[in-house]
């Protein structure tokens, strides 16, 4: 690390009219006298190792790190850790990893630098190697990696770096185990330290203030300050004391040490000294000492250890000490590295840690987590291309509340969508929530509650982080005449809908009749929505999206990419290929009242329990399916093992028009069914109708069981059928939902 000085920079501090005080010889530094001398009894130096602080923002930016950009890769990520000098006399400064230890994601505007000026933050390069799972966690080779270490501090060391970036002496490692369902993480630290052999032996070690006279303290320790308040330099963790003939102290770069000693200068090895204790220094000493053997080939060192109090040098709190060095001849050979030592210890045992944050953080924030988790781990692996932004950004518009409304809305959640609204008149029965898992029992006293918003105050109650809405409306239906003094009622509820299909991107028609699907497929052809069917009989199903509207226009490429040239959709159209129809396009009679004259079980839709979670969850599928096609609504049907299609097929699998399925049989069908000329919903005259005519065509459809037939041709078509038979029941596939009031 560069730290913008140039090599002879330095800060000296002269006290102008104290007078010099004489040189001391270097072998009586400290002021000791021949007792002291033969006092001192030499021992083994013993160093505080580092003991490491890691925040929990750490820990929620690498958790966001892995689900988004990381994955799977367990490469070695270069992580920044930081350390100051001990501030206290009973309690040590740590090694601490911040949110900001770790390199930027990709799109953050944030330049990730070690931190320089910072006086409380010098920075550590250090490594983390996370893993994938725990068994992986445990086994990894901890001695191979400290040894990878310790060989770049090594070389650092003969090639010179450490007096360019002497932090390059302090690195350390980190090997970790995410687990992100539960919010813990397992990890271990290391501080590579070079095994001197024999070890270090030490001479003396006081504290600074003894070893000085009182000018001289003043000195040194107002060349510390004056250091520790430069900018661009005060994170230097290992610097030199030179004291010079007249006594002027200057705090210096170690890349300035063959100066000191050409200038004569008397020279002591400071360092910042996590380390509280009176008696030892701390870990950063143990490769201090190393390179000053290797890099300079001194037996002997001075060292002094620099505390502080309150944001200033303290000499009380501070040591001055010196120390014996005699290693072998081959410690100084470049190719020969030292033995290593550094796992940090828990409790006094060689184990790991590991933390919990679940319970610390918000519950919202979790939830979100949580939810999202199933989506980002399965961008890993499976789905590389799957846009969860996309899906969280999709506004979806339930029409009914039912077994297939609640189903399809817990899906939706499922698959990270975030902006549901939930539209239905009716109310909560005690009969709805075995079937509808968004009901309780509360929901249905008191004449129970209105199923949209029971609905969506579950929703929220699921995951606070959904955005739900419930609005009470009847669908205006063809078939169901409406008073005259009524007509304003219902156009208020037309333009209500009207405003949510327009306000929504993805409409799910799961209303209990047929008839309740015809505005809202008009309304969503006419707006060219995305529009999912989902209907129930009592043991098979239908599940369909309808095709683009008749005057919608299509780009040459894809939905997501406008085009300038676009050209109209017709039923047919002019490369031969046919618009998807809608939920009534197979039909030849106009929607009627479909409940009125029949008995309870028919006018409940009686269905098989597994059913509407089998059609909910198609539906669903299909629609993610859409969002991620590249013709989105435009898609054309697909089928499995298609010649034509399957060179075409996405990363989520074929994009089919139609799935009808039955239960009693265990099978599922894709089927095709393209848009009718005489479609009463979504056929080009219907549709220009409305738009010249708006809410008075819904009046007229509404009040005049054959004006849709009489609009369409389809009463010149059952008329030519002449002697023609034709059976104009429903099939057995009815739709979803609850008991009409008897």
């Amino acid at each position: 690390m560069s730290d913008g000085l140039s090599s002879t920079a330095s800060h000296i501090i002269q006290l102008g009219s104290t007078p010099p005080v004489p040189y001391r010889r270097e072998e009586n530094i400290g002021g000791m006298n021949e007792d002291d001398e033969a006092k001192k009894t030499n021992s083994v130096l013993q160093f505080l190792p580092f003991q490491s602080l890691v925040d929990a923002g750490f820990w929620h930016r690498f958790s966001s790190l892995k689900l988004n950009h990381l994955g799977l890769d367990d490469s070695p990520i270069p992580i920044t850790g930081f350390y100051a000098p001990c501030s206290h006399h009973q309690v040590p400064n740590h090694l601490t990893l911040l949110a900001e230890s770790l390199p930027p994601e990709r799109g953050e505007n944030l330049l990730h630098q070690r931190s320089q000026g910072n006086r409380n933050r010098c920075p550590v390069p250090g490594t983390l190697y996370n893993t994938n799972t725990l068994e992986a966690f445990r086994a990894l080779d901890k001695q191979s990696l400290i040894k990878t270490e310790v060989k770049k501090i090594w070389d650092d060391i003969h090639s010179g770096k450490v007096e360019e970036d002497s932090a390059l002496l302090l690195r350390f490692i980190i090997i970790s185990f995410a687990d992100l369902k539960k919010w813990s993480f397992h990890y271990w630290l290391a501080y590579p330290a070079l095994v001197l052999d024999p070890p270090a032996t030490l001479v003396s070690l006081k504290p600074a203030s003894q070893c000085f006279i009182h000018k001289e303290a003043e000195y040194l320790s107002a060349a510390c300050n004056v250091w520790r308040k430069s900018g661009s330099i005060s994170d230097v963790p290992f610097f030199l004391v030179s004291i010079a003939s007249d006594f002027n102290i200057t705090i210096r770069h170690l890349r300035d040490w063959e100066a000191c000693r050409n200038e004569g200068h008397e020279v002591i090895f400071g360092f910042y000294d996590p380390c509280n204790l009176p008696s030892n220094p701390g870990w950063p000493l143990r490769n201090y000492l190393a390179y000053i053997s290797a890099r300079w080939g001194l037996e002997k060192a001075k060292f002094f250890c620099y505390r502080e109090s309150r944001g200033f040098a303290d000499l009380e709190l501070s040591l001055v000490g010196e120390a014996l060095i005699s290693v072998s001849q081959g410690w100084r050979d470049h190719q020969n590295i030292p033995k290593v030592v550094g796992w940090e210890t828990n409790k006094g045992k060689m184990a790991s840690r590991c933390i919990s944050l679940a319970e610390t953080m918000d519950p919202t924030r979790l939830a979100i987590s949580a939810a999202d988790l199933n989506l980002k781990l399965m961008r890993w692996r499976a789905l590389p291309s799957l846009n969860v932004n996309l899906l969280s950004a999709t506004k979806c518009l339930l029409l009914g509340a039912g077994t297939l409304g609640c189903q399809v809305a817990r899906m939706l959640m499922a698959w990270g969508v975030r902006k549901i609204t939930i539209l239905d008149s009716g109310k909560v029965s005690m009969s709805n929530p075995l079937r509808q898992s968004l009901y309780i029992l509360d929901d249905c006293l008191s004449g129970g509650k209105f199923k949209a918003e029971a609905a969506a105050e579950s929703l929220k109650r699921i995951f606070p982080a959904v955005e739900a809405d419930g609005v009470v409306m009847a669908i205006p239906m063809p078939g169901h005449p409406v008073p005259k003094q009524e007509e304003l009622n219902v156009l208020e509820d037309c333009k209500l809908l009207q405003g949510l299909i327009s306000s929504h991107d993805v409409i799910f028609l799961l209303t209990d009749t047929r008839e309740s699907r015809w505005f809202p497929s008009l309304l969503c052809a006419t707006a060219n929505k995305v529009t999912i069917t989902a209907a129930l009989g009592f043991d098979s199903f239908l599940v369909m999206r309808h095709g683009a509207g008749p005057t919608s226009t299509l780009p040459d490429e894809t939905l997501h990419s406008c085009s300038a040239n676009t050209k109209k959709l017709s039923v047919t159209e002019t490369n031969g290929k046919e618009r998807l129809g809608c939920y009534f396009c197979n039909d030849v009679v106009a929607p009627i009242d479909s409940t009125a004259n029949r008995t309870l079980d028919q006018q409940c839709t009686v269905t098989r329990p597994g059913l509407a979670p089998i059609a909910s969850s198609l539906a669903v599928e299909l629609l993610v399916g859409v969002l991620h096609h590249p013709s989105g609504i435009y898609a054309e049907a697909e089928f499995a093992n298609s010649t034509v299609n399957g060179s075409n097929e996405q990363p989520l699998g074929i994009l089919p028009h139609q799935i009808r399925g039955s239960l009693s049989q265990f099978s599922q069908m894709s089927l095709v069914g393209h848009a009718s000329p005489s479609c009463t919903a979504c056929s080009s005259k219907v549709v220009s109708e409305y738009k010249k005519r708006g809410m008075d065509l819904v009046l007229e459809a509404i009040n005049h069981p054959t004006y849709l037939e009489d609009l369409t041709g389809l009463t010149e078509l059952i008329n030519s059928a002449g002697s023609l038979e034709f059976d104009w029941e429903n099939d057995e596939t009815e739709e979803d939902d609850d008991c009409v009031d008897i």
